[in-house]
């Protein structure tokens, strides 16, 4: 794509692009910022209230409710997701629905559900983590580092 914006345009090219330009329906930017925040604050509330009725009703601790809270959101969005309802709530609310957790579920579902028939190991197995692979990669390394970082700060302060 920066090869694209680098290359002379040929006057055709320009004026196909102009032409291209003029058409291109406007994009409501501020209804679907406006979709996304409710979305996504309503997914966060839910959760939220999820966190308060393990803490309440199960005896669990702040500390320690945050764990069932993000595997009841994931079973939901991996349910909705298998139904087909989370994908026409992602059309309509866009990123609202990508930020939190379930938006993280959906994408590893949806890519599982999507080659369920090349069989479970190569399609399944094999395609489940094609979108999520690397923010599973990328935060264990970020994990990785930020532990060995807090332990040599710790051997240091203990020095």
């Amino acid at each position: 794509m920066s090869d694209k914006k680098k290359k002379k345009l040929t006057p055709m090219q320009q004026e196909y692009q102009a032409f291209a330009k003029e058409r291109e329906p406007k994009r409501p930017i501020a209804v679907n910022c406006l979709r996304a925040f409710l979305v996504g604050g309503l997914i966060c509330t839910f959760g939220q209230g999820l966190q308060m009725i393990f803490i309440k009703y199960f005896n669990f601790s702040e500390q320690t409710a945050g764990n069932p809270t993000a595997a009841v959101l994931i079973i939901i969005s991996v349910l909705l997701t298998g139904l087909g309802v989370y994908d026409h709530i992602g059309q309509w609310a866009g990123a609202g629905t990508a930020v939190p957790v379930t938006g993280f579920a959906n994408s590893i579902a949806s890519a599982a559900i999507e080659h369920r028939s090349e069989g479970f190991v190569l399609g399944v197995g094999g395609n489940m983590f094609k979108l999520a692979g690397s923010v599973i990669a990328f935060g264990v390394f970020s994990a990785f580092v930020v532990a060995i970082v807090k332990l040599t700060l710790q051997w240091l302060g203990g020095m």
